[in-house]
């Protein structure tokens, strides 16, 4: 019997444009909700795996929308703390070909930025758990939250529990007075297991891959070794490091892949290629979730890589935050079939 995992951090509103619209020509939105910590638990519902998620919604019409939208999803919230002004907002303009995605962020004082030690019952939410996934993202939205993070890892770590982390660094995000390396490695001095991309070690610990070019396409998983060594090094209580492979050729044509770190051996999985992107939004929190399950069910590291990187993969072709993928889908693809064809 898998424990219950419990993941902690914001949810925000999302709006897009309908279709390839650019925000200025946008006269709707299309409306889902996101974040981080709540993608991962969705996905890990989705695989059957009990899940809670935490954060904090205010008190208002838009609060209790996103917490039905969560429920929908099969994920716990029976923890979630009530209070502050208002939800986050994110505006996500869809990328095609060579014009990039963009993301216009409308979060300040939101109810989780206003978050302050004492108002979650870690001992509470954690009676039970086995699990405890945070990402770079949490403590990059105030000082409050960031301290909120640690309160969490210093419970989970007291009650015995895998503590992930996704080192999720976000430039738009760390304006309250403290650079993201200060802050983060404290937090992730209590984790066990940690991913990241191409670009995560490096603006959060200035720890870079030799030589790697990311928009031809093809990235170099070796050369990602260093990357975990040295993040074992300086943080010896991770035992367990992943890193996402993305090749850019378009904003519509990406390579996927992943490698995997632990205790010293190195497993590389298959590379996606993945032509026609409906949505690449949350791609990172599909590998995390699937990482998570992979390692929680399979004995074999390998299977647990290759599981993460083909509901990853999935993910590309998903509108939304959420990997709305099952286990039997993602375990085909793991066995070689790309055909797509019409299940009947």
């Amino acid at each position: 019997m898998v424990g219950r995992v419990v993941t902690f951090g914001e949810i925000m509103m999302r709006l897009s444009p309908p279709g390839m619209l650019r925000l200025a020509q946008a006269r709707s939105f299309d409306v889902v909700y996101g974040g981080g910590e709540a993608n991962v638990a969705v996905s890990l519902a989705n695989y059957g795996i009990p899940v809670e998620y935490v954060t904090r919604l205010p008190e208002n019409e838009i609060g209790q929308a996103c917490l039905r939208f969560l429920r929908e999803n099969g994920v716990g919230v029976q923890h979630i703390a009530w209070g502050g002004e208002r939800l986050g907002i994110y505006f996500l303009e869809m990328g095609a070909v060579m014009r990039g995605s963009q993301v216009v962020y409308d979060r300040s004082h939101s109810s989780i930025a206003t978050v302050a030690p004492g108002m979650i019952p870690w001992d509470q939410v954690f009676d039970g758990a086995t699990w405890f996934h945070w990402t770079g993202i949490t403590p990059a939205i105030s000082q409050g939250a960031a301290e909120v993070c640690l309160e969490a890892v210093q419970a989970a770590q007291a009650a015995g529990l895998t503590i992930s982390c996704d080192l999720n660094y976000r430039s738009k995000l760390w304006k309250w007075g403290k650079k993201a390396g200060e802050v983060m490695s404290e937090l992730v001095s209590y984790c066990d297991v940690a991913i990241g991309n191409e670009e995560d070690a490096a603006q959060v610990f200035g720890i870079h891959a030799p030589d790697t070019d990311v928009t031809s396409g093809q990235v170099d998983a070796a050369k990602y070794r260093s990357v975990c060594e040295a993040l074992h090094q300086r943080f010896p209580r991770l035992k367990t490091i992943a890193i996402t492979l993305r090749g850019s050729l378009s904003a519509s044509h990406n390579t996927w892949s992943g490698l995997l770190w632990d205790q010293g051996q190195v497993y590389v999985a298959p590379t996606y290629d993945i032509t026609h992107i409906v949505d690449r939004v949350g791609g990172g929190d599909a590998f995390m979730g699937g990482l998570i399950y992979g390692l929680l069910t399979y004995t074999d590291k390998q299977n647990a890589l290759n599981f993460a990187v083909a509901a990853s993969a999935f993910k590309h072709t998903i509108f939304g935050d959420f990997n709305l993928v099952t286990v039997p889908e993602v375990e085909k693809l793991m066995g070689g079939d790309l055909s797509g064809r019409v299940s009947r």
